[in-house]
């Protein structure tokens, strides 16, 4: 049960085993609550990965389900150490979203469709502060840089020479028009983004509004899949207070199938850099123009 990977997944598997083993003992999670006077929340938050999951608690589970293998319960205990360890995110303090960097940092792909800004991992500096003090208007200088400091962090998943993340990119026009920064930002980062899509790992296609609509109309959304057949492919919501994530087969087959649908009605990979080429010449002129 040892692997390379983070202390997020580590805790994911280590919540999956948790729950098959008290499926097995026939206990539901208020049961296990009760007879271990601890809340149902813990229970659930042990097992779906969201909270950090001491030895002890491993310990005291194994005992509820009556667990006799002692090798199971060893090996158990071995991936609540390794689960506690500290990603390189938490060097950064309170990051609002750390499970997510987590999940990102693991996996094998990604594959996000984008309304309103160009996506994290293929955003430059300037366009990246910009973006983050839009959204945080009362965050202190302080919290703007760590912000954007975290996240061209992230970015080196995608430079990783050894085994860079697999990133497909759907982005509404909208994305690309909307002035973030100014009109020199906002050229400067177009044209990153046609560079980028240049990697072999990397594809971008463009959603133009006069496509009509789609299914993304909804918002943003972001599927990450794992190289481990064991660890499911997770489904990202980003909420203003709280974050929502999707493990279901059901629900993951839904938002595959919407962002299959949103790949073929968006440009290929070649319009898309022309049309992009177009707008982010429309940014240049307007900062020429002093617009």
């Amino acid at each position: 049960m040892t692997s390379s990977v983070g202390p997020t997944v580590r805790r994911r598997r280590l919540g999956q085993e948790l729950r098959r083993l008290r499926q097995e003992k026939g206990m539901t999670a208020e049961e296990v609550a009760e007879e271990l006077m601890v809340s149902q929340s813990k229970i659930s938050r042990l097992e779906n990965g969201r909270r950090s999951i001491s030895q002890r608690d491993v310990r005291d589970l194994c005992r509820t389900y009556r667990v006799e293998d002692k090798r199971l319960v060893e090996s158990l205990m071995q991936m609540a150490k390794d689960s506690r360890q500290q990603g390189w995110w938490n060097a950064f303090g309170d990051v609002p979203y750390s499970v997510y960097i987590g999940f990102e940092n693991d996996a094998a792909s990604l594959r996000v469709f984008e309304s309103q800004v160009v996506p994290g991992l293929l955003q430059t500096p300037q366009y990246a502060e910009a973006v983050i003090g839009g959204a945080i208007p009362e965050g202190t200088a302080e919290q703007l840089a760590q912000r954007v400091q975290v996240r061209m962090r992230r970015q080196e998943r995608i430079t990783d020479p050894l085994s860079p993340l697999r990133l497909w990119a759907v982005v509404d026009e909208s994305a690309l028009r909307r002035l973030v920064g100014d009109s020199r930002v906002m050229a400067e980062q177009l044209e990153y983004l046609i560079r980028m899509s240049h990697e072999p790992h990397v594809t971008v296609q463009a959603l133009p509004f006069d496509l009509g609509s789609h299914p993304g109309m909804s918002g943003q959304f972001s599927i990450l899949e794992f190289s481990d057949e064991s660890d499911t492919s997770v489904v990202y919501l980003e909420g203003v207070t709280s974050d929502l994530y999707l493990e279901k087969l059901s629900d993951v087959q839904s938002y595959s199938m919407m962002y299959e649908h949103l790949r073929a009605q968006a440009l290929n990979v070649d319009q898309t850099r022309e049309f992009i080429a177009k707008v982010a010449q429309e940014h240049a002129r307007n900062h020429e123009s002093g617009k």
